[in-house]
């Protein structure tokens, strides 16, 4: 069925990258309080922050054993779906609920998916911007390091491209229309960076065993070799570039 077991993870990984950004958006509306904590809060944020912790990972395995073009490739497929998502439900929206049968009404449908639609083009543009960032900090930092300190380039990455994306979602799709004050605003994006903040420091050690769990998979040898072919691609098309 699939050609070799590099192009099984990669398709593994895609799933997991494609699924979580998805529901990410779709739940994306629901606002979450937090705290107080330690005598300060309440803090606001998105609870479609939870399932992007999975997408940095994936991110980061792909953006290593697949390179600069897999992650963008990848990243344009996400969008497209995300658009897909999109016109799926503007059209659900629009087609009215059959009165006294259907056990939800249009305007719960709306209250519900309606919010989505401003997350979702909001999000479209933060997530290309900030995959773009992602691969650029994460092969500029694996040149630097000579392809050693995995949680650097991993874990900086993140953290960086995550400040774009979080600020950019949240300015869109709340702030922007006016359903967001600049106090709220600030409050939901600086929460919802920190969370992702700690996430990825936390998940630093899952990065080393997504990185053993492929190379036992594929073999020490062949996985090296993979990682090393990839790295060679990615100064090539730096020197382009």
């Amino acid at each position: 069925m699939f050609k070799s077991k590099r192009e099984l993870v990669f398709i593994v990984l895609a799933g997991l990258f494609i699924t979580n950004a998805v529901v990410a958006e779709l739940i994306g509306s629901k606002l979450i309080q937090i705290g107080p904590v330690f005598g300060m809060g309440p803090f606001i944020m998105s609870i479609g922050i939870i399932p992007w912790p999975v997408v940095f990972l994936t991110t980061d395995l792909i953006n290593e054993y697949y390179g600069r073009s897999g992650v963008r490739k990848l990243s344009l497929i996400t969008a497209s779906l995300i658009a897909y998502a999109f016109i799926v439900l503007l059209f659900a929206i629009n087609v009215p609920a059959a009165v006294g049968i259907s056990t939800v009404t249009d305007d719960q449908f709306f209250a519900v998916f309606g919010q989505s639609l401003w997350i979702i083009v909001a999000s479209i543009i933060a997530f290309l911007i900030s995959q773009l960032v992602d691969v650029y900090i994460f092969w500029l930092l694996r040149d630097k390091t000579g392809g050693k300190m995995i949680w650097l380039r991993s874990t900086g990455s993140t953290i960086i491209s995550q400040l774009i994306d979080t600020f950019v979602v949240l300015g869109i799709a709340f702030w922007l229309p006016g359903k967001m004050t600049t106090a709220v605003f600030l409050n939901a994006a600086l929460t919802g960076y920190t969370f992702k903040l700690i996430i990825a420091v936390v998940l630093t050690p899952m990065i080393y065993v997504g990185h053993r769990a492929i190379e036992k998979y594929l073999g020490d040898e062949a996985s090296h070799e993979v990682i090393k072919k990839v790295a060679e691609e990615s100064l090539h098309h730096k020197v382009e570039e």
